[in-house]
């Protein structure tokens, strides 16, 4: 609750204030109603009024019955100066008759404090509160009920601590007053803020302000409050960019620094945690400078006042405020308790006289109010009243008890009283074991241990059925949450939205108006959540709330709104291209399909049709000198390799499975040894027949004849044959998955289970050729019209370096590409030897057949 009025009390409390204070709880009243006299009217209080009511028992209160007038900052350069409390206060009457009811319905109850007569002495806070707790009749009061602050109760606690006088506040609601080390002798029914402060946290992150600004009260209540909030929003992306403080002795220039700094801030909501008289200078500041559309969280020191609610000069202003609040109830027979007060029949009353007086503008001096003394003193110019003058049926918030929520806590604290005072005047136990803890008493020497012992224990029952006990020094937390809404009229009005039950929140929020004037929740951030597919990255020396968004990185993703980290896609999936999910890899390979599948199978087609076309061509012509003089029947052999050549790099194209992976590198792997044999052959062919034309070199050539020219290819073949079997057994290329560079694509490959046999099925065919081009290059210049050897060179030249260029484009090649370059070192190979061996032959077959004879042949 708040503690309006209290910083002044530190600075201002005269020396005596205190020694009053324990000389009211347990002295006499002898000499010292003439000191309180004295005192009070030096602090500056209208009276020394009371309220009292004879018993067997005295209770004291204590409230704030008049309204508490701004702090004068005092210099100390002169005698310092208080100004008085003036105005009665109607809600704070209000309490003051809540306790009266309650004692009288107690007196009238035969079951609570039987036999029992209840009373009290109530006091005005405002006349310090050494008065309040004078006691009456000489006897001393055993238990306070008041403390309207934090601060106060603080205060209270401490000073009669000592004497263990039970202190149960309606309104004080520091989290520092539950320290039992501290405070053993403090109670109350209002909750801790604690449990506002959590109301309040989880209010701002369940609608996501996470940039929120407040002003407090520069008092326990304010930094305490604010203090909680922080604790509980700590680590959970909710900032505060600005915390106002307010003081009492300079309350018109902190308002106006309060408002400019709301005015010139980025936040949207603002909490405030002050009392409704300095909230209103707040609002009416922010209404000078035009500042209509943020926000307000109100703690429940201001949120049900009527005074803020009746005022037109800031309903722009405070439209839409969402509070917590001290729950609603009711207490059943006091509206016409309340409404049948009058003067004439309380004739000592004073403040129900004064009220009469405000509210009426008459004097009922017709009435005995007051001794004659008295009425000297008091004496007004007001009219004599009619007597026609009644609170029924009058609409004011006096009379009002729609919604009693700090008077339903002076009820409790009542009752808790009452029935602490009936457990200890009842004494069940008495003639039980001496070891129980609890002692008992009688009315007329009731010691406050006692009663204290007895309220930490007691549970307490209202006629209306609602059961609590103390825990520690608090009962259990109930809040409403309300909001402010227009009316027609112009005024606010209360709505309630929700409660909170402890540490459960409960909240319709279709029921809320905002500030905005509509259901939309306002927005009230420092950066804007990042959107799913980007994380936060935080500014270098700004809060946590001021941020950056950053694209997730390719094969991450966020799909939360706020994420503070990306996170990995598993290794068969990627992200999609809003980095806000995991979707399967594509499957990538060298497809019939597409541009470079068709490019290269139509130059393998190409190939194999061109191949074929020459061995037409060689075989219509097989009776030709240029056919017979290069050995026909390899160079018929050699033309169906190389078509198998060309066929072969066909398997390499499409979708991998395990025999196309199997298969293709056989047929390659042989295609290939069978085609570079046949050259070997053809090479050393020439070799043969130019050495055995040397004298006595005939047999040389009888010797390798045809048939050891077809052995020695069958037996170049076998040895590759054996290779590719011994591999493809042990070891044979599969089908495989490559998750390596391709991003959102997963190529599907054969992998090479063991670069040792690949590497010699490419090793036997580098073999052959390095020896068939050695041969040929030695037997290049051989003398000869048409020499083979020299294309078989040139041919070979081609074959070496396209394989030689070969590795490194393999090893280096991503995905599919790997596949696409062995079918471009096959093709342009097997180009080359088709190209240079047989071209120059089909070309002088069909172009220049006059050179197609033995003469030109053999002509040197």
């Amino acid at each position: 609750a708040s503690m309006s009025w209290l910083p002044w009390l530190f600075t201002g409390w005269p020396s005596s204030a205190l020694s009053l204070l324990l000389l009211s709880v347990v002295g006499r009243q002898t000499g010292l109603e003439v000191v309180q006299a004295v005192v009070c009217s030096q602090w500056g209080a209208p009276s020394s009024k009371s309220l009292s009511q004879d018993g067997d028992v005295i209770i004291g209160g204590l409230f704030d019955l008049y309204y508490i007038p701004t702090a004068i900052e005092q210099d100390f350069t002169k005698v310092p100066y208080y100004t008085p409390c003036t105005g009665l206060d109607p809600e704070s009457l209000k309490y003051m008759y809540v306790m009266a009811f309650a004692v009288e319905e107690i007196n009238r109850n035969s079951t609570l404090l039987p036999g029992v007569k209840l009373g009290y002495h109530i006091f005005d806070s405002c006349s310090l509160s050494s008065c309040l707790m004078l006691s009456s009749g000489g006897q001393p009061v055993p238990v306070l009920i008041g403390a309207s602050s934090s601060t106060i109760g603080i205060i209270l606690s401490r000073t009669l601590g000592p004497l263990s006088v039970p202190v149960i506040s309606y309104f004080a609601s520091c989290p520092c007053l539950s320290d039992r080390s501290k405070f053993p002798n403090f109670f109350r029914t209002i909750p801790s803020d604690i449990y506002q402060a959590w109301a309040m946290a989880q209010l701002a992150i369940r609608f996501h302000w996470t940039w929120i600004g407040a002003v407090i009260e520069n008092n326990d209540y304010g930094h305490l409050a604010i203090q909680a909030f922080q604790e509980e929003i700590q680590g959970k992306g909710v900032c505060l960019e600005f915390i106002e403080t307010v003081n009492k002795e300079t309350m018109v220039s902190d308002t106006r620094r309060a408002a400019l700094t709301i005015q010139a801030s980025t936040v949207r909501v603002i909490l405030i945690f002050c009392w409704y008289t300095d909230v209103r200078k707040i609002f009416l500041e922010l209404t000078k400078i035009n500042v209509t559309d943020r926000q307000f969280v109100a703690s429940e020191a201001w949120s049900t006042s009527d005074n803020l609610l009746q005022d037109l000069a800031i309903s722009k202003v405070a439209s839409g405020v969402l509070g917590v609040a001290i729950q609603s109830s009711t207490i059943p027979g006091f509206e016409n308790y309340l409404r049948n007060l009058h003067p004439r029949h309380r004739p000592d009353d004073e403040f129900l006289r004064e009220f009469w007086e405000n509210k009426f503008g008459c004097s009922p001096e017709d009435t005995p109010l007051f001794s004659s003394s008295s009425k000297s003193n008091q004496k007004t110019s007001l009219p004599p009243c009619s007597g026609t003058e009644s609170l029924v049926g009058l609409q004011h918030p006096f009379t009002d008890t729609s919604q009693l929520r700090v008077a339903h806590n002076v009820y409790l604290a009542v009752y808790a009283a009452a029935h602490t005072l009936h457990s200890l005047l009842s004494c069940p136990n008495r003639d039980s074991s001496p070891r129980n803890t609890l002692t008992c008493s009688s009315p007329k020497s009731i010691k406050p241990i006692e009663l204290l012992q007895h309220l930490n224990k007691v549970n307490v029952t209202t006629p209306q059925g609602e059961m609590f006990y103390f825990q520690g020094a608090d009962i259990p937390a109930k809040y409403d949450l309300i909001n402010w809404q227009n009316t027609p009229e112009g005024t606010l009005k209360l709505v309630l939205t929700g409660h909170v039950d402890g540490f459960n929140l409960h909240l319709n929020e279709s029921a809320i108006q905002w500030s905005t004037g509509s259901n939309q929740v306002p927005v009230s951030v420092c950066s804007e959540s990042c959107p799913p597919g980007t994380r936060v990255a935080n500014r270098k020396g700004e809060p946590v709330c001021c941020f950056d968004c950053i694209p997730c990185a390719e094969g991450e993703i966020s799909n939360t709104t706020g994420s503070h980290h990306c996170e990995r896609c598993p290794s068969e999936f990627w992200s999609n291209a809003e980095r806000t999910a995991c979707i399967p890899r594509q499957v990538d390979f060298l497809s019939f399909n597409e541009i470079l599948g068709i490019t290269l199978a139509t130059a393998a087609v190409s190939g194999a049709t061109v191949t074929t076309a020459v061995f037409v061509v060689f075989l219509k012509y097989h009776q030709t000198p240029m056919v017979r003089a290069n050995n026909s029947e390899l160079s018929f052999l050699l033309l169906v390799s190389l078509k198998l050549c060309f066929l072969c790099s066909l398997l390499f194209i499409g979708r991998p499975s395990v025999w196309a992976c199997r298969f293709q590198q056989a047929a390659f792997g042989i295609s290939f040894v069978l085609c570079v044999s046949c050259l070997l052959v053809k090479t050393i062919v020439v070799l043969v027949a130019f050495r055995s034309a040397r004298p006595g070199a005939k047999a040389l050539m009888k010797w390798f004849g045809p048939g050891l020219q077809r052995g020695s290819v069958c037996f170049f073949t076998c040895i590759q044959v054996s290779i590719c079997a011994v591999w493809l057994s042990l070891s044979p290329p599969m089908p495989q998955q490559d998750l390596g560079f391709q991003g959102s694509k997963v190529t599907l490959k054969c992998a090479m289970a063991s670069v040792v046999g690949f590497s010699l099925v490419l090793g036997y065919i580098g073999l052959l050729a390095c020896t068939c081009l050695l041969l040929a290059f030695l037997a290049r210049k051989l003398p000869d019209n048409f020499n083979e050897a020299k294309l078989i060179t040139f041919s070979m030249l081609i074959f070496c370096a396209v394989w030689v260029a070969f590795v490194p484009a393999y090893v280096s090649s991503p995905g599919k590409y790997v596949v696409a370059v062995e079918i471009f070192a096959i093709l342009a190979s097997s180009y080359g030897l088709l190209l240079c061996i047989f071209a120059p032959k089909c070309f002088i077959i069909l172009l220049r057949p006059e050179k197609n004879t033995k003469k030109h042949l053999m002509a040197r």
